[in-house]
């Protein structure tokens, strides 16, 4: 069934406040036209690119959040942070992330969006790496989106505090990474959620 113009730019109005993040991609296929016409509708109701509007969210909502470095230091854009308990960030591979060969994304750039988004979860002025277990457990290829998840679980043996961190295309797990912080405010055994490791 065609949609009227209007009724296309109310739905495609509604889609983006209730999912900012959509690309125009995905709404193209949603809506069933071609990504021109949905650059035409953002554009006809100065609704900015998926770019502008992740980085606006995280520089109104982050920027002071984010303790243990610099937002512009985040590889991937940080969409959700709870200090001490959970991130969310998103990176888009593009062509500077890939071999030129096949086009898939070098593995040290999904290893620094999940290691720069367990060091900004911690709630501390110094947060450094400390120990790392990694998967990789697919290749990532060029035009796709990775989403990585972190989830502090508490604090091991050693005073550090350890981070999970997923990493998703389309809800595939494409990297698993527990990450063991070191934090400058560390104690052993501070808090009561200790995990041994």
């Amino acid at each position: 069934m065609k949609r009227t113009k209007s009724e296309r730019q109310r739905l495609l109005l509604e889609t983006i406040d209730e999912t900012p993040f959509i690309t125009d991609e995905d709404l193209a296929r949603k809506f069933n036209v071609s990504i021109q016409t949905i650059r035409l509708d953002r554009m006809e109701h100065a609704i900015p690119e998926l770019r502008e509007r992740i980085k606006s969210v995280a520089t109104h909502e982050w920027n002071e959040t984010v303790k243990a470095l610099s937002l512009d230091e985040v590889i991937g854009e940080i969409i959700d942070l709870e200090l001490d308990s959970r991130a969310i960030s998103i990176l888009n591979i593009r062509a500077e992330h890939v071999f030129s060969r096949n086009r898939i994304a070098r593995g040290h750039h999904l290893f620094a969006q999940a290691n720069s988004l367990a060091v900004a979860v911690i709630n501390d002025e110094l947060a450094l790496t400390a120990k790392t277990e990694l998967t990789f457990t697919r290749q990532v290829k060029e035009g796709e989106r990775v989403v990585a998840k972190a989830l502090v679980e508490g604090t091991n043996d050693k005073g550090h505090t350890v981070v999970r961190v997923l990493s998703y295309v389309n809800q595939e797990i494409v990297f698993k990474g527990l990450f063991y912080m070191y934090r400058s405010n560390q104690q052993k055994g501070e808090q009561t959620n200790e995990i041994s490791h």
